[in-house]
C-alpha cells in the first residue's frame, strides 16, 4: 500500500501518518525530515539546502526530487510519503519515477481543515524554551497559564505559530496544492477526509478507507 499525504498547517496529518505506519506496516517518508537530517549531517545536498534556506528562497524542486527519489529506490512499496509533492514539477518527477519502475500509488490522502481551525490550532501552541514541552492554551493547557507544568519556565509562542504567519501558510498551501490535488482527482485515488474534530473522531474516518485498501490488496493477490 503506497500512500501520499497532505493537509493544511495544523490538519494533524503527522499524527495520522504515525498511526497509519503503525497499524499498517509502512515506511514513514517526511520531505521536512529527510532535509532536516541532511543538513544536520553536514552532507553536500544539505548543505546547498541550508544555503537555499539561509537567504530565505525554496529549494528547488531538483533537489528536493533527488532527496526523494533516492529515498524510494530503496523502499519500493508499502511507504506514505508526507510533504511530498508539493508542486507540478515535483508531480512529474514522481509520476515519471513510479512509472518507470512499475510502482502504484493507492491513495492521495487529504486530510482538510478550514483556515479558522488551522489558525486556532497552531497559534494556540505554547513551547516550554527550556524543557521543550509542548501546550495549547485550549486543548492542552497548562495548570498555570504561561508556565511549564514540567519545569516552572515561562511559555511561549513560537514566531512560525503566530496568526498573521498560520493565515499566510494556510493560503499558500491552498493555491500551491489545487493543481496537485485536481492531478491525483483525475487519476480516480484523491480522497478529502474531515479534518475537523478529535484525533479519535478523524481516524475513524481513515481507518475504513485504509482497511478497504488493504484488503483489496490481500484479495489480488490471491492465486
Amino acid at each position: 500500500m503506497n500512500i501520499l499525504i497532505f493537509g493544511p498547517p495544523g490538519s494533524g496529518k503527522s499524527t495520522h501518518s504515525h498511526r497509519i505506519v503503525e497499524r499498517y506496516g509502512l515506511t514513514y517518508i517526511s520531505s521536512g525530515d529527510l532535509i532536516r537530517r541532511e543538513i544536520e549531517r553536514r552532507t553536500p545536498i544539505g548543505k546547498e539546502m541550508e544555503a537555499y534556506l539561509s537567504r530565505g528562497e525554496l529549494i528547488p524542486d531538483t533537489i528536493v526530487n533527488t532527496l526523494i527519489i533516492s529515498k524510494l529506490r530503496r523502499q519500493r512499496e508499502n511507504f506514505i510519503l508526507d510533504g511530498y509533492p508539493r508542486t507540478p514539477e515535483q508531480v512529474l518527477a514522481l509520476e515519471s519515477y513510479l512509472y518507470d519502475h512499475g510502482i502504484r500509488l493507492d491513495l492521495a490522502l487529504e486530510i482538510f481543515i478550514d483556515l479558522e481551525t488551522s489558525v486556532e490550532r497552531i497559534s494556540g501552541r505554547r513551547i516550554c524554551p527550556n524543557c521543550g514541552a509542548v501546550y495549547h492554551v485550549k486543548y492542552n493547557p497548562p495548570k498555570k497559564p504561561g508556565i511549564c507544568d514540567v519545569c516552572g519556565s515561562e511559555l511561549i509562542q513560537r514566531r512560525d505559530d503566530r496568526r498573521e504567519v498560520v493565515e499566510r501558510r494556510y493560503r499558500i498551501y491552498t493555491k500551491n496544492m489545487e493543481p496537485i490535488i485536481k492531478f491525483y482527482r483525475n487519476k480516480g485515488i484523491y480522497v478529502r477526509v474531515d479534518g475537523d474534530g478529535s484525533v479519535e473522531e478523524v481516524w475513524k474516518r481513515i481507518q475504513p478507507l485504509l482497511d478497504y485498501i488493504r484488503a483489496r490488496e490481500t484479495y489480488l493477490k490471491l492465486p
